[in-house]
């Protein structure tokens, strides 16, 4: 017989394995994550977005290893993610069974939104990707390059519309930020937040607007189809598996990098968080997490447990002192 990872004798007393049952059964109703435990993902946005592609490369990627018994994705889109992490944070406390996605534009989203619940009131797992930001616009497009669209920022930054993800998230902290480093008041850009990746791809290939700007991987299909031009990414160097420029190699000192990461609800124990850092510190070296990368584009940027809290913190003071200076957070 084996019970808790142990051999037991068939002649071992009978209290000593019931003993041993119980502690079991108490670990897997209070234990963070086992292969026994049934994950619930809460994806803070509408279907087809970065978040909710995490979501659901969390889901596969952790059920084909065998790490938990199942998981299911919720989507709670709104406000930037605002409107989910609420929810998390008030119906899933003390609840080691859930886990949201959530990322730097949940930072910004909640200064610029005033939200009441912030990330202080999560309890920090994991940061998981980070992904280079990408300015498309329509192939039909008269704008062929980054200068092509600064000059016409610079021409009436009114008439240059953007799609990019909600209101203070890293899409509009990057317009906002090429605003100001090409000389153009930050406050006039006419930037359209959608909640969602697949509404805002919609209306850049609709061309309702003039450019798009979101993580690479959301575009890429559409890129490499003919149907989308890449202007820039606004990574640091150019990436060897992205065939466009950075703003940099275009003359426009800039550079921004998205990430993700997963948190779980408010109220755990440090056994249940431990568990579910442990839990990802799996996901990240298995086979079935590094084919989702590649797949999807992803930069590994895995960081867990207090190093990712740590770093969790740095980040919502550097959002906040950038969402100052392009106008945004008073």
């Amino acid at each position: 017989m084996v019970e808790s990872g142990r051999f037991l004798r068939a002649g071992a007393p009978r209290r000593a394995i019931l003993g041993l049952a119980a502690a079991a059964f108490a670990f897997g109703l209070t234990g963070a994550a086992s292969a026994q435990t049934e994950l619930k993902i809460i994806a803070p946005a509408a279907p087809g977005g970065g978040w909710d592609q995490t979501a659901r490369s969390l889901q596969a990627s952790l059920t084909e290893e065998g790490l938990v018994k199942g998981a299911q994705v919720v989507n709670v889109p709104g406000a930037g993610g605002i409107v989910g992490l609420a929810q998390f944070a008030n119906s899933a406390k003390g609840d080691p069974s859930q886990l949201m996605v959530n990322g730097l534009v949940m930072v910004g989203a909640i200064l610029t939104n005033k939200s009441p619940v912030t990330l202080d009131q999560t309890t920090p797992i994991a940061r998981l990707t980070a992904e280079n930001e990408a300015i498309v616009v329509p192939a039909s497009s008269p704008i062929k390059n980054a200068q092509d669209l600064v000059a016409a920022l610079k021409a009436d930054p009114a008439k240059v519309t953007w799609a990019g993800g909600s209101a203070g998230g890293t899409d509009h902290l990057l317009v906002g930020l090429l605003a100001k480093t090409v000389g153009v008041d930050p406050t006039k850009i006419n930037y359209i937040p959608f909640s969602g990746g697949g509404e805002a791809l919609a209306a850049i290939l609709g061309a309702k607007v003039t450019a798009g700007v979101s993580g690479y991987s959301e575009f890429e299909g559409q890129i490499k189809a003919g149907k989308l031009r890449l202007i820039a990414i606004a990574a640091p160097e150019r990436v060897a598996y992205i065939d466009g420029p950075t703003l940099k190699e275009q003359g426009i000192d800039l550079e921004l990098i998205n990430w993700r990461s997963v948190v779980a609800p408010p109220g755990l124990t440090k056994e249940q968080t431990a568990e579910l850092v442990s839990l990802m510190d799996k996901l990240a070296k298995s086979k079935a997490w590094q084919e989702q990368l590649k797949a999807k584009g992803w930069d590994d940027a895995y960081l867990s447990g207090d190093a990712f809290a740590n770093f969790l913190k740095n980040e919502q003071t550097r959002v906040t002192d950038v969402l100052k200076s392009i106008g945004l957070v008073q």
